[in-house]
């Protein structure tokens, strides 16, 4: 089994009918032993619910770009100095489109730019 021992993950889920599988990626991932926190975009919780992937990497999941609480202290730079690897799944077409034009509409997008 693959080893992510003492790894730092950010995992960004996008609004795609695959994103019912970063369940099991993020169960899979922390059982590989790394620290798996999830950000998602408002489609994503169309296809599957922030509490579920909140009960399976055991960290809040961050949604909303203007959320007061996480941007207190510039949430997304922090989260993005914090991450070893930045997981998109699945990655739109949509989400391609807007990272390298810099266009960040979301906090995941925020995050990414690092």
């Amino acid at each position: 089994m693959l080893s992510l021992t003492n790894k730092r993950v950010l995992l960004g889920i996008t609004g795609g009918i695959a994103a019912y599988k970063c369940a099991e990626l993020t169960r899979f991932l922390s059982k590989a032993g790394a620290e798996v926190r999830v950000a998602m975009t408002k489609a994503a919780t169309e296809f599957i619910t922030p509490l579920t992937m909140q009960a399976l990497s055991g960290n809040r999941v961050l949604l909303d770009l203007l959320d007061t609480e996480a941007e207190a202290a510039m949430g997304h730079i922090e989260l993005a100095r914090w991450a070893d690897l930045v997981l998109v799944a699945p990655a739109t077409a949509d989400f391609m489109h807007a990272l390298p034009r810099g266009r960040p509409t979301t906090y995941f997008l925020h995050c990414s730019r690092k």
